[in-house]
């Protein structure tokens, strides 16, 4: 599946329970977008291993879609101050560094829809 909006292609993960009220149109499935950084709701079967895009970058599981969930909220960190929160301690929980992985994923974005850095540093202050 292709991102609906630049073309990129998207790494699939399911949506853990306990972030599933997080997740867009409260999808079971969601898709970050390798090009824009875009999370979209998707029906796909999520895609785990090296074909997956940020396979070097993103966990997998339930760790991978943590993350995923928390860059689909970095536009606003106002309006989603409560699941920025719950993704970022899910996966700190999960044994994952949130800020080395926002950091490559920086370097790996294509065209991210928002300035991954400067986010990164709001992110710092805000928890």
């Amino acid at each position: 599946m292709s991102c609906p909006d630049c073309d990129g292609e998207l790494a699939v993960f399911a949506v853990p329970e306990p972030l599933a009220s997080h997740a867009p149109e409260a999808a079971l499935t969601v898709g970050l977008c390798a090009g824009c950084l875009r999370l979209h709701p998707t029906e796909t079967v999520p895609t785990d291993g090296d074909s997956r895009p940020f396979a070097d970058v993103l966990p997998e599981g339930d760790a991978g879609a943590a993350v995923a969930l928390l860059v689909g909220m970095l536009d606003s960190l106002a309006l989603n101050c409560a699941g920025i929160v719950d993704c970022v301690e899910f996966a700190e929980q999960s044994g994952i560094d949130v800020h080395l992985t926002l950091d490559r994923l920086q370097r790996e974005a294509t065209n991210p829809h928002f300035d991954v850095a400067r986010r990164q540093a709001q992110l710092d202050a805000f928890l």
